[in-house]
This record gives structure tokens, C-alpha cells and sequence, in this order.
């Protein structure tokens, strides 16, 4: 059997004694982040409560470092493994430092009294999630955002081997995402910590996960690397995903196209037509693009949201048969919007669809 720092068997988890997921089989390494998804109401949290003893498991094993929890102290759990959940905490009288110093219980003596050590270690914390500036705050007074980053501190300072998250990007703006998940990266990277988490950015999730697990109507769906779970098919699948569509090559969820035959034709290509596309979308106008290369970052948006596509294969010039058929669909549309700039021996035939649109008057500034 291969050896994990963490791993469980057969585990069951659920509530009053009625299994809501059975045989969760968890295997991580020191230095590996491993991911749950899904939708909403599956199961992820109850998981994360369940291997940090913080729900009772039905059945099976939760071992650290081959060690069933279940068989440790609270102190000796504590001094090796660090939470971060949603649930509202509500702490009376405290400050962000006074929250944060709580991190280090597991190391103080019974009355609690923090050494000099353990308080440079709480500010060194709170410097690192950038929340210094917070020390003196009302714990209840500040954002959820920030309540986030103070409870991160708190886990940092315990000085865990494997920290558990749940959610712990919900209530942050996109410049701390960015800055929460660099310090997990770090401290996986540097420290060799374990990470265990739950995310709803799938976007995130594959950028930043080495291990992800896939919770799906009550059940483990999959598990396994980034590359193997996060295709279009599967994503549309785990999730249900009826309105709309999932781009795997750019990790992004993309809206509904418009309705209708299209009005515009765009000639598009290199990563200029996709900020057309997207007002085009927004404004409802139903468009049609050509012609991309299957290599180009257009066309995996143009798939999502053009009401047709006209391609050419990766690397090959624009055949004949294709230009004919963006020359008919363009001729088409009301109006034409050219974004691309640059034109070379691949893209030729584009130019010449410019140049008759621009001798019909139908071209328009993009």
C-alpha cells in the first residue's frame, strides 16, 4: 500500500447516524493540494467536518501520518493540522490579534500565556496575509473578506503540517484570491505542507490543485489530476450545466449565445474578436466569425458564443472552400466588424473579406 501523510478508509460521513457519502477513499502527500468541487448541497463541507473531528464519521478510518485521529489528543491533532471554515465565528471582546494568538494554544501552557516567541509568530502571521493593520480591531466590526484573512493568520501561526479550508476564497475580492492562494502555494512549496480544500472557482481549482476530487449528487464522482477532471464534457456533467457552457482551455463559464439568425459577421483572429464577442453578447445581437484557426484563442470563445463558426485547421492557410463560405455568410449580415489588425500569409483571405466589406460599406469601426 502506498504510504500517505494523510489518508482515510472507507469512510462514511453524515448526520444522526444516516450516511450522506460512503467509501471516501483520500490519499496526500506532504506538499500537494488536493481540491473538492461540485455543486452546492453535495457533500464537500461535510467531508472537511468530518475528517477534522469536527463531525462525528459514521464509519471508517481518518489516519495522520498513519496514525488514526480518532486515537489523538485535541493538542497533538492541533499541533499538526490547522482549520479555516465559513461558519460565522462570533468571539466576544476580541480583537484580530486576540483571534489570530489563538493559533498558538496548542503550543502555550494551561493558562494559556503567549511567550515572546509566540507573539512574534502571531504578527508574522498576520503580516503575512497582510492584516497587521487589523491587530486592533473588533473581530465582529470587520468584512467577511477580512474575517477570512484573520482566520488564515490563525491557522499560519499554529504552524500546521496540513491545513483544512473550506471555501476560503467566498467573501474575498479578486486581489486577495490571488494573494491567499500564493501564500498555500508558498507555504506547499517552501514548507511541505498538505492542503485540503473546497473551492467553487473552478477556474482556481485547476490552476492551483494537484489532487481533485469531484462530489457529485451525494457520491465521489472522480478523482484524480487537474488535466483528467477538467474537460468541457465533465464539467457539464458534475455540475448539470443546462444554460450556458464551460471552457476547459480557459477555465471560464460563458453565457448563453444569442438567439437568431446573425447580424454581424466578424473577422476576427489572435485574441482580437473576443472583446467584440462579449458586447455583442451583452447588447443580445446574434454574430457569426470567421475565419479562425482551431489553434486560436478566439475560436474556443467564438464556439461558446457565435451563432456560427467558420474554421480552418491549426497552422494550414485559409482554403478557398473556407473563405467561399465566410464570404456567403458575411454577405449575409447588416454590418461587418473587423478587430484584427494584422494580416499575414496564414490569414490572407481575411484581408480580402475586409477589403469587400469595406467596398459594400458594410464594414463598422469595432
Amino acid at each position: 500500500m502506498k504510504e500517505y501523510f494523510f489518508h482515510t478508509e472507507h469512510l462514511s460521513v453524515g448526520y444522526d447516524g444516516r450516511p450522506l457519502i460512503e467509501n471516501i477513499e483520500i490519499g496526500l502527500q506532504r506538499g500537494q493540494i488536493l481540491t473538492l468541487i461540485g455543486p452546492n448541497g453535495a457533500g464537500k463541507s461535510t467531508i472537511l467536518k468530518s475528517i477534522t473531528r469536527q463531525l462525528k464519521t459514521i464509519a471508517g478510518t481518518v489516519y495522520l501520518e498513519n496514525r488514526p485521529m480518532e486515537k489523538m489528543s485535541g493538542k497533538d491533532v492541533a499541533r499538526k493540522l490547522a482549520v479555516v471554515m465559513t461558519d460565522r465565528m462570533r468571539p466576544e471582546l476580541m480583537t484580530c490579534e486576540d483571534v489570530v494568538s489563538t493559533g498558538r494554544y496548542p503550543y502555550t501552557g494551561t493558562l494559556g500565556i503567549l511567550s515572546e516567541t509566540d507573539k512574534k509568530k502571531v504578527r508574522e502571521a498576520m503580516e503575512t496575509v497582510h492584516a497587521w493593520d487589523l491587530r486592533n480591531r473588533d473581530f465582529t466590526a470587520i468584512s467577511d473578506g477580512q474575517r477570512q484573512r484573520i482566520l488564515l493568520a490563525r491557522a499560519i501561526c499554529q504552524e500546521p503540517e496540513i491545513i483544512v479550508l473550506d471555501e476560503p476564497t467566498s467573501f474575498l475580492d479578486i486581489r486577495h484570491k490571488l494573494e491567499l492562494l500564493t501564500i498555500l502555494k508558498r507555504m506547499v512549496l517552501e514548507q511541505r505542507m498538505a492542503v485540503i480544500m473546497s473551492l467553487h472557482e473552478l477556474d482556481l481549482a485547476q490552476k492551483i490543485s494537484d489532487i481533485v476530487i469531484c462530489v457529485s449528487e451525494k457520491y465521489i464522482d472522480r478523482y484524480g489530476a487537474p488535466e483528467e477532471i477538467f474537460t468541457d464534457a465533465y464539467i457539464h456533467e458534475l455540475y448539470g450545466i443546462t444554460s450556458g457552457s464551460y471552457n476547459a482551455s480557459f477555465g471560464c463559464l460563458e453565457m448563453e449565445p444569442p438567439g437568431g439568425e446573425p447580424k454581424v459577421f466578424v473577422i476576427g483572429g489572435n485574441g482580437s474578436g473576443i472583446p467584440v464577442y462579449r458586447r455583442l453578447l451583452r447588447e443580445g445581437i446574434p454574430f457569426a466569425t470567421g475565419v479562425l484557426h482551431k489553434n486560436d484563442a478566439d475560436y474556443q470563445v467564438a464556439k461558446a458564443l457565435a451563432g456560427r463558426v467558420i474554421a480552418e485547421e491549426a497552422f494550414f492557410p485559409i482554403g478557398q472552400s473556407r473563405y467561399e463560405e465566410a464570404r456567403k455568410v458575411m454577405l449575409s449580415c447588416e454590418r461587418v466588424l473587423c478587430p484584427l489588425e494584422d494580416f499575414g500569409p496564414v490569414n490572407e483571405k481575411n484581408r480580402l473579406l475586409l477589403e469587400e466589406a469595406r467596398s459594400l460599406g458594410r464594414i463598422r469601426v469595432s
